[in-house]
């Protein structure tokens, strides 16, 4: 009997998903200071617009609709905690860390989250325009029917990352890093930028036609018809 050897490359390793637990939560209805240490807290229906909490720490925390119109939380730390249906424009989140988070129904614009570290993150729902994650690193993070207008991953490191059912409008992944990346169950795939840098990435037979003519362009191919 002949064994046929499994081909390695034709293992995609699948993104660790976040197991939130939350204890008992405590109700906050205080405001956002830098450098703040919020443990054990639920803010719900929480106005943070212009807010200040650069450096904050969040640990098995509940954000329920609160607002982050330019909402100040560059170098924040992000643990073990679920937020739900946020909404804000030009939030800062440069240089954050999310570890072991659930970011749901989401409806943002303009974040800034470059140099960003995501480790086992799951954001499902909702839509984010111009999401900028230029030089972050993504580890076991999954992107779930949401919708992505004009996301920046611009010399990012992405590293067991899926998307499923979701939409990417006009990606960058310029400079981007991508290893074990799963585009095959994403809805929608339009690459702006970087298609070059797909090495590491997987996507389907029917996403291979649909890139077709951006991959002849990045080749230099031209595609004419005969006559």
């Amino acid at each position: 009997m002949v064994r046929r050897a499994t081909d390695e490359k034709t293992v995609v390793k699948r993104a660790r998903r976040p197991e939130v637990r939350l204890p008992p939560l405590v109700p906050y209805g205080g405001e956002l200071e830098p450098d703040g240490d919020y443990d054990g807290l639920e803010f719900r229906e929480a106005d943070f617009a212009g807010q200040d909490g650069a450096g904050a720490r969040f640990m098995d925390c509940a954000l329920t609709g609160c607002a982050l119109d330019e909402t100040r939380l560059r170098h924040a730390r992000v643990m073990d905690s679920v937020l739900t249906g946020m909404r804000g424009v030009g939030t800062d989140l440069a240089e954050v860390t999310l570890r072991d988070v659930e970011l749901v129904d989401a409806r943002l614009g303009g974040v800034q989250l470059h140099g960003a570290v995501l480790e086992r993150v799951l954001i499902r729902g909702g839509k984010i325009d111009y999401l900028n994650l230029r030089k972050g690193r993504l580890r076991d993070v999954v992107f779930e029917g949401c919708v992505l207008v004009e996301p920046d991953f611009g010399g990012a490191r992405l590293e067991r990352v899926e998307f499923v059912d979701c939409v990417l409008k006009g990606v960058d992944f310029s400079a981007a890093t991508l290893t074990d990346v799963d585009l095959r169950g994403a809805a929608e795939v339009d690459i702006a930028r970087g298609v070059d840098r797909l090495a590491g990435a997987v996507i389907s037979p029917a996403q291979l036609l649909d890139l077709a003519a951006v991959l002849a362009a990045e080749m230099g191919v031209r595609v004419v018809s005969e006559g």
